[in-house]
């Protein structure tokens, strides 16, 4: 199994300015040591937080943009990246540059994917990133994407040494907030990812990544959508929620044919959700109210037009 989710993520044409948005429309945490951008290699990343520990919230929400600009760490990188684009539809408001998986036996993962001969390529190591990053369908010799080891979900693979997460986190129970103020947002606790054939998928991440859902497929008749739930060792690192509409006129449904299959939203929980819900009209930030089978209870959906077409929930944390 994989350790954690790194981050709820989305790729954008200016991170700077969708970090601010996110900070100021939802009340995520930034600090500028949070902020990640080299010489070499030209992208910036914003490492949000819910909450200021990362044995509390070990999963982040992470927008990154990437610079028209010569990528000398990784010259491989802006062939996959454009792949990327191509792949999940230019037009698509919601974009990943990956779906970064973390793993504590990260050789292994490379050893069992070497023996099954399945196409993966290991970035070079880099004064700034001198740790292996793996990604999967691709290769050296043709670095564009395809979906055959995934099923479309962009999937890179990082141990877990470079992240050097605090012992903390790794607790059980896990440790949680003191003293939370309502209102104040908990941890990301989901990650979305639509898709056209949820078995499909699932029988991929099984055969070539040994990654199976935490449990059987749910139905959930009144939203129209199957959603099977991809957890990790550490518990409270956010899900892969994948998703595969059951009705065309559903809301996932119309979002899958709208814009194609692909990331989805970043679910939020909160201490006190009518207390948020208080917080976010303080902001001016427009929402809907719903009560949600899948979610388990009520659910504030941020509109996304609030976020430059970024779907962002949020719950009550439990």
């Amino acid at each position: 199994m994989f350790t954690m989710l790194l981050s709820g993520d989305m790729m954008v044409p200016d991170a700077d300015l969708t970090a601010k948005l996110l900070v100021e429309k939802v009340g995520l945490i930034g600090h500028p040591n949070w902020r990640q951008a080299f010489p070499n290699h030209p992208y910036v990343a914003h490492f949000l937080r819910t909450h200021k520990s990362l044995a509390v919230a070990p999963t982040r929400v992470e927008p990154q943009g990437h610079l028209d600009a010569p990528n000398e760490g990784d010259p491989m990188f802006p062939v996959f990246l454009h792949s990327l684009e191509v792949f999940q539809g230019v037009s698509r408001p919601i974009k990943t540059h990956a779906t970064v998986l973390i793993t504590d036996d990260l050789s292994g993962v490379i050893q069992r994917l070497h023996d099954r001969r399945l196409p993966f390529r290991i970035a070079k190591l880099t004064p700034e990133m001198p740790f292996d990053r793996l990604w999967v369908g691709c290769t050296p010799e043709d670095p564009r994407y395809e979906p055959s080891v995934d099923g479309g979900l962009c999937i890179e693979i990082m141990g877990l040494a470079p992240l050097q997460m605090p012992e903390a986190a790794f607790q059980t129970p896990p440790p949680v907030a003191r003293d939370p103020q309502p209102g104040e947002l908990s941890r990301v606790v989901g990650r979305g990812f639509l898709v056209r054939d949820l078995d499909d998928v699932l029988r991929r991440l099984r055969e070539n990544l040994d990654w199976e859902p935490t449990g059987p497929v749910e139905v959930f008749e009144q939203e129209g959508v199957r959603r099977a739930r991809m957890g990790f060792s550490l518990g409270h690192s956010a899900t892969v929620d994948l998703l595969e509409p059951t009705r065309w006129d559903s809301e996932t449904g119309r979002y899958l044919h709208n814009w194609g299959a692909g990331p989805y939203y970043v679910r939020l929980s909160a201490h006190d959700l009518e207390a948020k819900a208080e917080d976010l009209r303080r902001r001016g930030t427009r929402f809907t109210s719903t009560e949600s089978e899948s979610a388990g209870g009520r659910l504030l959906q941020i509109d996304p037009e609030e976020l430059d077409g970024i779907l962002i929930e949020i719950v009550e944390h439990v």
